[in-house]
Formats: structure tokens, sequence, C-alpha cells
């Protein structure tokens, strides 16, 4: 039998037994020379018979429930050409709407900006900030509550996000580093190609942008949490600890070291 056909019985026998199989047999079957130099990672399945997207009862959480879920979970991107884009989400921020006045659903105002905020979850909420770059959000349970997602740690198609992130870039630049891909929240949707043509789309149901479970997710103990960025004059809501990002790793946009020196102290 040959090598790839065998591999793949083991693979069919092993998932009688586990929704994911070992990651040394995903290795292995995926190791056959194909031209992608993409980094090959243990935090998410590359064969796409074996992995699933996220779906509605996932989204379905309270805000703050969902921004901490998010933590280790997997945004694919599939592009016009056919290639696809992997990040784990490593950083997120909840906004709570109705009373918090860093969101902009503040006071329960719907327009037809913010009108994804108010929608399913699981759609996403895209908008623009200087007239330049774009954010993307995920709507949660909750009256206008969404999550931002801030960061991403790039695990698939790490060039063409290089290209991306070029296109956007004016005059000659310096070829970006694998942790300056997508390490705030205007960086991701320049890497992933994320405009205000994904606003109000579905993440269980669109062809071109969807989430599917992340391997080894974290627990509180390797979650920080603190302040949001960027809230400016909010009073005591910029002060809330509604950011959340995953301890130590190298791709978070922003690290809080007052916050992890307590949370080492306490170990």
């Amino acid at each position: 039998m040959p090598r790839k056909r065998k591999l793949l019985a083991q693979l069919s026998a092993l998932q009688s037994n586990s929704s994911f199989p070992p990651f040394d047999a995903l290795e292995n079957l995926n190791a056959a020379p194909d031209g992608d130099s993409s980094p090959k990672s243990k935090y998410f399945v590359i064969e796409k018979k074996i992995s699933s997207r996220l779906e509605a009862d996932f989204f379905n959480q309270p805000c703050i429930s969902l921004a901490k879920s998010f933590l280790g979970q997997i945004l694919v991107r599939k592009l016009p050409d056919g290639r696809e884009l992997w990040g784990r989400i490593v950083e997120t921020e909840a906004y709570l709407g109705g009373e918090d006045e860093a969101s902009h659903s503040k006071g329960g105002k719907q327009t037809q900006r913010n009108a994804a905020m108010f929608m399913k979850p699981g759609t996403l909420y895209v908008y623009q900030i200087y007239g330049i770059y774009f954010c993307v959000n995920v709507s949660s349970q909750g009256e206008g509550a969404a999550v931002l997602l801030r960061s991403l740690e790039p695990l698939r198609g790490l060039e063409a996000m290089r290209e991306l992130r070029s296109a956007s870039r004016k005059g000659p630049t310096k070829p970006l580093k694998d942790w300056q891909l997508c390490n705030g929240p205007s960086k991701l949707c320049q890497a992933f190609g994320i405009d205000k043509a994904f606003d109000q789309r579905d993440l269980t149901q669109d062809a071109a942008i969807w989430m599917v479970p992340g391997r080894d997710l974290p627990g509180e103990q390797d979650m920080v949490t603190t302040t949001r960025i960027g809230i400016g004059n909010r009073g005591e809501w910029a002060q809330k600890p509604l950011r959340f990002y995953l301890r130590g790793n190298k791709f978070v946009s922003v690290v809080d070291k007052k916050t992890e020196r307590e949370m080492a102290a306490m170990e």
C-alpha cells in the first residue's frame, strides 16, 4: 500500500476514537513535497477532511466568556486564488455594548455602521479607523456586544500575509518578521485581506472566512487579563479588565509586564 494511502487509513482508524488525530501522524501525512514552505504547527490540523469549523453554539456565549474562549482558536481565511491563511488567536478585547462607554454600541444605539453588533453571535463586525485601516470583531450574546480580535500567531500562508501587508505599506520596506505580521488589530486585517466587504458575514457559513478548533487550548493560568488599549477618555471603562492575551506569547501586540509580574508572584 502506498505510504500516503497507508497513513490515511491509520488516520481514519484513529479518528473513530478521537475528534483529533495525533499530531505526529498528521506531520507524516503532510511531509510529502508539495511546494508549501509554511511552517507546520501543533496548534492546527492541516488536513481539510479532518478540520471542522466552529459552529453557532460556540459563538453563542456572553461577551467576556467568548473573548476568553477565542484564545487558542484558529482563524482561517481563504483567498480568491485558493490559498488559505491560518492564524491562532492570541489576544482579544471584549466590548459589552449598552453601558460600555468604549463600545460602538454604547447606550444601545444601533446605526448602519454598527448593525453587525446586534446580529446573531458569530457575525463579523468590520469597521474602519483613521479612514485607512480596518478592525474585525465578532458578535456575541448580549445586545450590541462583540469581541475585537487583536492579534494572531501566523501558522500557515505566511508569505501571502507578507504580500498583503506589503501592498498596504508605502515606499520601500524591510521584510516583516513573523511576529510583526498580525500583532495588532489593523495588521491582522491587512495580513488576512479583511476589509469592509466582510462586515456582517457569518463565521459559521461563509466560504472565505471561518474558525476551526485549536489544539492545546489555554487555561486561566495561561491567560493575562488586563485593560483595553486605545480607549482614551472613557472614565472607569478605560480601566476595566476586558483585554485577554496568552501569557508569554511573542505575537501579542502589547504586553502588560506589571500584571504578569503579579501573576508570577502568586505562583
